[in-house]
């Protein structure tokens, strides 16, 4: 079993913390404007979105490398969708759009998302629990294929 511990200190009035892993890496986090937030740090459930990004980036980059493809330029962007009631409101559905640019097949590609999203990425295996989770990609964006 592997165990992973962070902890978190309130450094300023009223829900203004950081959060650090055990490496000492930081992250500010805060609550929204609604509720007195002063928007110093990324709220709760945008990092789980974060995650989601990075988890599934590290993945189809570490599957695309071992299929010796390049990458020029990366990026992730996540969206998702809450419901809004007074209680706890987990993402009902995510959006996961990927983009990338350089001599990459995109069949390699493909792949390289699917397997992330369906098996490696453990955020999205722990998201999908409560949200459907789509994804979608472009590949040198206005270049002939």
């Amino acid at each position: 079993m592997s165990l992973t511990k962070v902890s978190l200190t309130r450094i300023g009035e009223p829900f203004h913390f950081e959060a650090k892993n055990s490496a000492g890496n930081a992250v500010h986090i805060d609550a929204g404007a609604a509720i007195g937030g002063t928007g110093k740090g990324a709220r709760p459930m945008e990092l789980l979105l974060m995650g989601l990004a990075g988890c599934s980036g590290i993945d189809v980059i570490t599957i695309l490398r071992k299929q010796r493809q390049t990458i020029e330029s990366m990026s992730v962007e996540v969206e998702g969708e809450r419901g809004e009631s007074q209680e706890a409101n987990p993402f009902t559905g995510i959006v996961v759009k990927f983009a990338l640019t350089g001599p990459i097949d995109e069949n390699h590609l493909k792949r390289a998302i699917e397997l992330s999203m369906d098996k490696y990425c453990s955020v999205a295996k722990t998201l999908e629990k409560t949200a459907t989770i789509r994804w979608e990609y472009t590949l040198n964006p206005g270049q002939a294929q």
